[in-house]
């Protein structure tokens, strides 16, 4: 430890991996410590035994749950967008190449569907259905009645055509008109608006129908985007789980003469 560092990086959580890797590559001679045994922070992918240490220490790992190497458990799970941000950054810093990956192979939304007529008697029932990515999709999903799809389809492609950079717009603009006033525009039923913002655009409240809508717009094009990129779903996913991230830019780190220390 009689060395000198430019930097010393506390904890290895994602944000803290990015910056160590990044500075590594400028030339900064870094030492990178972690008081726990594994990478990733509060982002961590554990195996078996290190969950069992992390929620139930002092307990034994019971022999029926297999090996470490078939366990890689999520801290915080979350799926990856195909074309984000992060994906852009993996790419630039060549980090990808650490790392393996699967495309998603769909996401799924559950409604409450009511079927008969007038001449049976109305039931309820829950459906599965995939969330349609595209046009086509959407012509054969039973989300939505013949005229809804095509309601969907006039909704896709207006999403698909909007500027957000654009300094003027003939009408909806995206900072004088809410959500819910682009929905009304294309006369979308209450179900559709329902997945179309939850399960599209990814939006965790119905808070959102009442803001301007351009952050929405922005989402559901990034799903657009991103569905096709690396196959038929937006959703990326490292194989042995996201703690492979901050690992992936600890190998950068560590290429470049980045030290690491663990239980440290």
């Amino acid at each position: 430890m009689n060395e000198t560092y430019d930097v010393i990086v506390l904890g290895t959580g994602l944000k803290e991996c990015v910056l160590s890797g990044l500075l590594a590559t400028k030339g900064k001679k870094v030492l990178h410590i972690d008081r726990n045994e594994y990478y990733g922070g509060e982002s961590a992918s554990l195996n078996i035994t290190n969950l069992w240490k992390k929620f139930k220490p002092g307990t034994e790992t019971p022999e029926q749950f297999g090996h470490n190497r078939d366990w890689n458990v999520d801290l915080i799970p979350k799926f990856i967008m195909a074309n984000g941000i992060l994906v852009k950054m993996l790419l630039h810093t060549k980090v990808t190449k650490y790392l393996e990956w699967k495309c998603v192979d769909a996401s799924y939304v559950a409604q409450h569907q009511t079927k008969g007529g007038t001449f049976t008697k109305k039931k309820e029932k829950l459906a599965i259905s995939k969330v349609p990515a595209n046009d086509m999709e959407a012509l054969k999903s039973n989300l939505m009645g013949m005229f809804e799809k095509k309601r969907v389809i006039g909704f896709y492609k207006y999403i698909e055509n909007v500027d957000l950079e654009a300094k003027e717009f003939k009408k909806l603009h995206p900072d004088q008109t809410t959500m819910q006033a682009v929905y009304k525009n294309f006369n979308l039923e209450t179900n559709t608006i329902d997945f179309m913002g939850h399960a599209v655009a990814l939006q965790t409240d119905d808070t959102y129908l009442e803001q301007m809508s351009r952050d929405t717009i922005s989402k559901i094009q990034l799903y657009l985007d991103s569905v096709g990129r690396y196959g038929d779903s937006p959703f990326l996913y490292p194989i042995y789980g996201l703690g492979g991230l901050p690992e992936a830019f600890s190998r950068l780190c560590a290429i470049h003469g980045g030290t690491y220390m663990l239980n440290t």
